[in-house]
């Protein structure tokens, strides 16, 4: 008896970190997506970051007007941002690419 104890211990034991590390990469997964974005235009993804944000703020600079955030911005707005970005890449911008 003091065995089968035992053995189920050391079974959950064993078992529970597999569980947890399934879990904590399906939410690394579901964040990753909770930051990307379609362009119709171009048919494509962009993945939001730090360069995109920057990006997003010197598009706005160019048109001398203040920012709004991504998340407030009419779809007419972002896809106007997404044409733009196209035509601007990281080097163009003077984005650091570290």
């Amino acid at each position: 008896m003091k065995k089968v104890i035992l053995w189920a211990i050391v079974g959950t034991a064993l078992t529970v970190p597999l569980a947890l590390s399934g879990q904590d990469h399906d939410q690394d997964h579901n964040r990753e997506q909770e930051h990307r974005y379609y362009d119709r235009h171009h048919k494509d993804y962009h993945e939001w970051n730090d360069h995109e944000d920057r990006a997003w703020h010197k598009y706005w600079e160019e048109r001398r007007r203040p920012a709004v955030e991504w998340n407030n911005a009419p779809q007419r707005d972002r896809q106007r941002y997404w044409d733009w970005r196209h035509q601007h890449s990281d080097a163009v911008l003077n984005i650091d690419i570290r």
